[in-house]
């Protein structure tokens, strides 16, 4: 008989998914965050990037300013030339320049004087010529009656206010409401626009965006609008924070950095609270018990990831008009959350469970801050599979900015909220070389990734800038050991993370838009860095290919990436135990030297209990590499690669797969043993 405990149900699940964190942004002071970075990463990537006219050019916040003037003041010759009817009109929403004088410039839609939302677009001009136009929604916008009936506003609050409820709202009525076209999907539709207010269940405050059919009253789409971000740190260690001093108060006001204030709002959750002031310039001590250690985290995460914008992408703030958000501590009685709220312009965070640990760490401060990026650029609408893009380039960012500080006390590293234990053990929210390890991620790309909450759905992205970065395999970075399959079960070879950052922030700014999807990631990272290294570069082949490894399009050539693969597909029957184990052999020839450090082991197996089984892969020396223990793992089947470091045996021999069922009751078959050199 089998022992019960082997049956048990695994946890899994959200876990915090509506309080999945990561949804704030700060800008408060910083500790030195790597001042003298801006002139290395320049001098870097001058000699690094094929096509230097291509990275995104420094704009000081008046030089922005004048090119948004000259954009909506040609509007509507923009207008003609783009052929938009005359019912349509081009609101500014961001401009960007590339170094070699490209301008992007994006724009909003009106039509009939209503919103357009989806028919955002972007227009790249050079030398006052157009050179592309990007639009998120090709179809044409003409032949729509702006006339609803009089009950389609009740209608259209009716369904929020249900919607939201389901959401943990107790509102009774909705915050506001407007007519608009529904434009993201299909072709253009009259619709409401309903916000719904309140808190969610988890006491994130509620912003509940629901569009209703004007006509027929059916919802037709909803997202939320809060995205769920010398000083003595909790996380950080000590760090030198930028302040402001008034006659003989001290305040954490960054004048340096936007003009970035951080509140302490006493666990209340509404307001700004007040600002940090003291009598000396040292920032708490280090621990939950001095409410300035959350200050000091906060102002300096924030200071961090202004930095980092600023020195490695030209970018000065947020939205890129030199002009610092707010951040906002000690929110709420043990709200394990932190979020970004684009209305206020301002970066919120929870202490935690137990008011134990705030989660004020320094790659949620970048996550929270890029959540603004993106609205100011891309504007991802936080849904579908837009929102785990969305999700995802926060991650991104918020784990490059911690590289980029460079902390002794908070190492780089590709794990997310590590520092904040909101599971309560230790481990970390998210992993970006296996997203699924946190039990809800999708690690690789399927057509139904849309459907789960943004915070799971990020997951391929997350895993495609791992790859880009850092390559498939086993591997140890600042003391971390990953080890990142592919679904395709072929090796992926990085070309760095400051690459992988660097195509992936020109192509949120130039390439994707409020709708983008994975297929359409994947177009625009391939063009931005088609852009910056050439079409037949080693970095556009290996960010193809680390698409193709998490499922979305082929690889670069449509094949195999170099590795060669040997297969053995011959059906090999699995006893119950106590039987023998048995074997599948493939015999590798051809391969000069030991075998590689990444090698590529696929296993498929049916079988209706996986967890009954050993499975180990015997080199042909005898070494022998254990790939999985029995378990109490109740999947049935498996379809799994498996990275090796075989590198201390030789390649050429008999390989053989060796499994053995090591409990009764289950029997099964090897259908497939592949190894990729």
């Amino acid at each position: 008989m089998r022992s019960t405990h082997r049956r048990r149900a695994t946890a899994t699940g959200a876990l915090i998914a509506a309080a999945a964190m990561l949804s704030v942004g700060v800008q408060a002071g910083s500790a030195s965050a790597r001042p003298d970075d801006s002139a290395a990463a320049a001098a870097v990537k001058a000699q690094a990037v094929r096509n230097t006219g291509a990275l995104p050019a420094s704009l000081t916040p008046s030089q922005r300013a004048e090119l948004i003037r000259q954009a909506t003041a040609t509007t509507a010759a923009t207008a003609k030339d783009l052929g938009l009817s005359s019912q349509e009109k081009l609101v500014v929403h961001d401009v960007s320049k590339d170094q070699d004088g490209t301008v992007h410039t994006r724009y909003e839609r009106t039509y009939q004087g209503l919103p357009v939302l989806g028919g955002d677009l972007m227009v790249d001009t050079a030398a006052g010529k157009t050179k592309d136009v990007l639009k998120a929604n090709n179809a044409q916008l003409q032949g729509v009656s702006t006339a609803a009936p009089a009950s389609a506003p009740a209608t259209a609050e009716g369904q929020a206010l249900k919607a939201a409820k389901a959401a943990g709202s107790k509102a009774d009525k909705a915050d506001s409401a407007r007519k608009v076209i529904w434009m993201v999907k299909g072709a253009p539709t009259l619709a409401y626009e309903t916000v719904v207010g309140g808190l969610q269940d988890d006491g994130t405050p509620n912003q509940l965006h629901v569009i209703t059919d004007a006509k027929t009253g059916a919802k037709l789409h909803q997202w939320q609008g809060i995205e769920t971000g010398v000083g003595n740190t909790r996380y950080s260690g000590q760090v030198t924070l930028n302040t402001s001093q008034s006659g003989s108060n001290y305040t954490l006001t960054d004048t340096t950095r936007g003009n970035h204030k951080t509140y302490n709002l006493n666990h209340g959750s509404s307001g700004t609270g007040s600002l940090f002031t003291q009598t000396n310039d040292t920032w708490g001590d280090g621990t939950n018990s001095n409410a300035a250690t959350a200050g000091a985290d906060a102002a300096y995460g924030a200071g961090a990831t202004w930095d980092f914008y600023k020195n490695v992408f030209g970018r000065s703030g947020i939205r890129g008009d030199g002009v610092g958000a707010y951040s906002r501590v000690h929110y709420g009685n043990a709200y394990v959350n932190a979020f970004w709220d684009d209305s206020c312009f301002c970066m919120t965070y929870g202490d935690g469970t137990g008011n134990n640990d705030p989660l004020t760490a320094l790659d949620v401060a970048g996550h929270e801050m890029s959540h603004g990026v993106t609205a100011a650029t891309a504007g991802l609408e936080y849904a579908d599979e837009s929102g785990g893009l969305n999700e995802a380039t926060s991650d991104i960012f918020g784990t490059s900015v911690e590289f980029y500080a460079n902390n002794a006390s908070d190492p780089g590293d590709y794990l997310i909220g590590e520092k904040i234990n909101i599971n309560g053990d230790g481990t970390p929210l998210r992993y970006m070389d296996k997203p699924s390890k946190d039990g809800g991620s999708a690690d690789s790309w399927y057509s139904g990734v849309g459907n789960l909450d943004v915070h799971y759905s990020s997951g391929p992205a997350n895993h495609w800038f791992y790859l880009a970065s850092e390559g498939s395999g086993t591997k140890v970075i600042n003391g971390v050991t990953y080890n990142s399959p592919t679904s395709d079960g072929l090796p992926v070879t990085g070309i760095g993370r400051d690459k992988a950052q660097l195509i992936w922030y020109k192509a949120l700014t130039t390439k994707f838009n409020s709708s983008t999807d994975y297929a359409g990631a994947r177009a625009g990272t391939i063009a931005a860095a088609t852009e910056l290294y050439g079409a037949t570069s080693a970095e556009v082949t290996n960010i193809t290919n680390a698409w193709a490894a998490i499922n979305v399009g082929a690889r670069a050539g449509g094949g195999n990436p170099g590795g060669k693969v040997f297969e053995n597909t011959a059906s090999v029957a699995i006893p119950d135990y106590p039987g023998a184990a048995v074997t599948s052999p493939v015999t590798v020839s051809g391969i000069t030297g030991n075998a590689p450090a990444a090698l590529q082991v696929g296993v498929k197996i049916t079988h209706t209990y996986i967890g009954d089984l050993q499975i180990d892969l015997v080199a042909p020396n005898g070494t022998s590499y254990r790939l999985q223990s029995s378990s109490s793992d109740s999947t049935k089947n498996l379809n799994k690669t498996y990275t090796v470091n075989a590198s201390a045996v030789a390649a050429n021999g008999v390989w053989k797969l060796k499994v053995q069922d090591k409990a009764r009751q289950d029997v099964g078959t090897i259908t497939d043993f592949k190894l990729t050199f």
